[in-house]
């Protein structure tokens, strides 16, 4: 049995998935017992088969490729992955990411360190080499409405510093899903990833639901990978949009009502403002109007494909 279980989410981007495959093969310890797990979140039939082919040939039984017939998103994808593996530690990895040292067995070990420890990942960098911010804070009616820089300055403690590279390890609110490693147990704990949210938010939300039950986050900056951020993803309104209803959902979930209506009449002034003056704004504008209901959602507009 493995050690560790690394699921990886491949959606028209096997350039990136077989990358990433590559780094952690190259920089992982023959002596930590690992997997890799990739679900093809419904991928055109080309990028599809262009990744099957490269798993085939690599004819090794620590990667396994399994496609689902739809889109699930990121909280659906990695749980459609997790279901294939029993490992007692799974480290949830994004496909644009290159692991620069032996990240696995880095944030292994310290996991093992202390059990009330839930979660934790590692210090990202840019392409160039540049610092890539690798915590936040909780997404939250203050967050929204006050920023993050003011959360920094009237409680650095509470709100460490987003833009500062440290040099051992500490305790944050969240760590971003591009790469974060969590205990099986304390995974399941928790109920896994919400599969309502479709893309966005998963990890300040699961990090919220591990902080109920005590379980902290660290970041581990001993752990080192190059994140191309966005890569998978791009940039578009339906994107831009999702961002939106993510957000308000997880004001709902975990701050109630006030949380949410807050936070709905905070966007509602700010894109209603921006929309006069910016018409790219005004898809938004529309949706914070209807509330950002998570019928809008992309989860909601995929199709079935055979596998």
């Amino acid at each position: 049995m493995s050690d560790v279980a690394v699921i990886l989410i491949n959606y028209n981007s096997s350039h990136h998935t077989i990358s990433c495959v590559e780094s952690i093969f190259s920089k992982t310890n023959t002596k930590l017992h690992f997997e890799i797990i990739i679900t093809d979140n419904c991928s055109e039939t080309e990028d599809f088969n262009t990744l099957k082919k490269f798993v085939n040939k690599q004819s090794n039984p620590k990667l396994k490729l399994y496609r689902s017939p739809t889109n699930t998103g990121f909280g659906g994808g990695n749980m459609h992955g997790y279901q294939y593996t029993n490992a007692p530690y799974v480290a949830f990895v994004n496909n644009d990411t290159l692991f620069l040292n032996d990240c696995l067995s880095i944030l292994k070990k310290y996991l093992e360190t202390d059990d009330a420890i839930g979660v934790v990942g590692g210090q990202a960098f840019k392409e160039n080499g540049d610092f890539m911010i690798s915590l936040d804070h909780f997404a939250s009616p203050m967050r929204e409405i006050l920023g993050r820089s003011f959360l920094e300055f009237i409680n650095p403690k509470k709100y460490p510093k987003r833009k500062k590279a440290y040099l051992k390890p500490i305790t944050v609110n969240f760590v971003p899903g591009s790469f974060m490693m969590l205990r099986r147990k304390d995974f399941e704990s928790v109920g896994g990833f919400d599969r309502q949210i479709f893309l966005y938010y998963e990890e300040t939300d699961l990090c919220l639901r591990l902080k109920k039950i005590n379980k902290s986050a660290v970041l581990v900056p001993e752990a080192k990978f190059t994140h191309l951020h966005g890569a998978s993803t791009g940039k578009s309104i339906p994107i831009k949009k999702e961002l939106k209803i993510s957000l308000l959902y997880i004001m709902k979930k975990h701050y109630g009502n006030w949380g949410y209506f807050s936070v709905f009449a905070f966007l509602l002034i700010k894109y209603g403002m921006s929309s006069i003056i910016k018409s790219k704004n005004r898809p938004l504008f529309s949706l914070i109007l209807k509330g950002a209901p998570m019928s809008e959602s992309l989860q909601y507009k995929q199709s079935l494909k055979e596998v």
